[in-house]
């Protein structure tokens, strides 16, 4: 009996994440199911393929080597597998696109069921998700990051704003204090006495929010790594603790009272988005439809 593909697609999951609830997320199965492929995998081979460290797995020599191994013939694999979808669905497109998971939480998880075409959504990095669209694998992403490549153009429909907020049962009395008396070194100071939380995938938020504000980078680790930014906002819902997210993320639960809205700074940290598309696509009229669902979640949001 030979390796299971599966944990061949969760090993690289594994690989390019850097941790076990990311990998779940990005396969769409639970973290048991990961670990239970990774010890299959490494019982199979014999070999050690990650070690495990605190906030993430980091491969062990075996593990690059046998990542260089696999990568091309899983691409090769996982674009035949969405060329052959794409066939065997002529009556409806199917429309592939990237984005981080809060993202399609926020704007297009509601409309699933109307669309007249066929959706694959998948989560990734930033670069990676460019090399795809560029490659083909996929038709649409919405990205801060632009990018220069030739076949590729990128057209910016928002921002979001990077925002410090805490638990409505956080006491910011002190802090707000320091904020509005422009003491920026004592609410750093007081900020890494507090309960922090983050993801596992994306700590930028935090250090380029504290970079800009503070002047340097956090020398603090956070107290909670949670899977997503959705999570976060259901930490905190009702409860005590800081984090630093996007303010489209939050928006609901801080008009609901649930958690509060403590400072964006002087000078507010901000990101452009962007809809990426190839120049020339078959797919026009479906990544309009996609585009203008977007635009009318952040009609109030000003460009």
């Amino acid at each position: 009996m030979g390796w299971n593909l599966e944990w061949l697609r969760t090993f690289k999951a594994i690989y390019e994440t850097g941790t076990l609830s990311a990998a779940a997320q990005v396969l769409f199965v639970s973290q048991p199911g990961v670990s239970l492929h990774l010890n299959s995998l490494e019982a199979y081979t014999g070999y050690k393929l990650f070690d495990r460290a605190a906030r993430k797995m980091v491969p062990t020599e075996k593990g690059k080597i046998l990542y260089n191994y696999i990568l091309e013939p899983l691409k090769k694999l996982e674009a035949g597998e969405q060329h052959f979808h794409k066939r065997a669905n002529e009556e409806r497109a199917t429309i592939s696109v990237g984005m981080c998971f809060e993202t399609f939480q926020y704007t297009l998880e509601e409309h699933i069921n109307e669309l007249p075409f066929n959706l694959i959504i998948k989560f990734g990095e930033y670069p990676q998700m460019q090399q795809d669209l560029d490659n083909g694998l996929l038709d649409l992403i919405v990205t801060p990051q632009n990018g220069t490549q030739q076949n590729l153009e990128y057209v910016p429909f928002s921002k979001e704003r990077i925002v410090l907020i805490a638990g409505n049962k956080t006491d910011t009395t002190a802090l707000e204090a320091l904020l509005s008396a422009g003491d920026t070194t004592g609410a750093a100071h007081s900020l890494k006495q507090q309960l922090w939380y983050s993801t596992a995938a994306d700590m930028e938020h935090l250090k380029n929010f504290w970079l800009k504000h503070f002047g340097a980078h956090p020398d603090f680790s956070p107290n909670y790594i949670v899977p997503n930014i959705s999570s976060i906002i259901r930490c905190l819902s009702d409860g005590t603790g800081f984090s630093v997210v996007p303010d489209f993320l939050c928006r609901e639960a801080i008009e609901s009272g649930k958690i509060k809205l403590v400072w964006e700074g002087s000078d507010p940290v901000e990101n452009t988005l962007y809809f990426g598309t190839r120049k020339k696509t078959m797919y026009q009229k479906e990544i309009q439809q996609l585009e203008a669902l977007f635009k009318d979640k952040w009609e109030l949001v000003t460009v």
